[in-house]
């Protein structure tokens, strides 16, 4: 059980260090274009938050790293069961 919450929480920090790099490499001008006026870093923080839940639930325990986690959720959001089409966390 130890195990598989560290390694969780290694998927936490690897999903924070790469959502902190996708947002500041966001181009603002076109952000704000293709999303309802939210900045990149705040939507990026939602994001991160509805992410970080589902690790804790378990739902990425098949995941080898963040990486896996990222791809999954560009590909997919639906698979967040807090995350909100309108770019924010119930």
């Amino acid at each position: 059980m130890d195990r598989l919450i560290e390694r969780r929480e290694e998927f936490i920090n690897q999903v924070k260090e790469l959502y902190a790099g996708i947002a500041s490499q966001e181009d603002q001008n076109h952000f704000h274009q293709t999303n309802t006026g939210i900045t990149p870093e705040r939507y990026y923080e939602n994001l991160l938050v509805a992410v970080i839940h589902e690790i804790e639930e378990g739902t990425f325990d098949t995941c080898r790293d963040g990486d896996e986690i990222v791809n999954k959720v560009a590909a997919d959001k639906t698979i967040l069961s807090e995350w909100d089409s309108s770019l924010s966390v119930r």
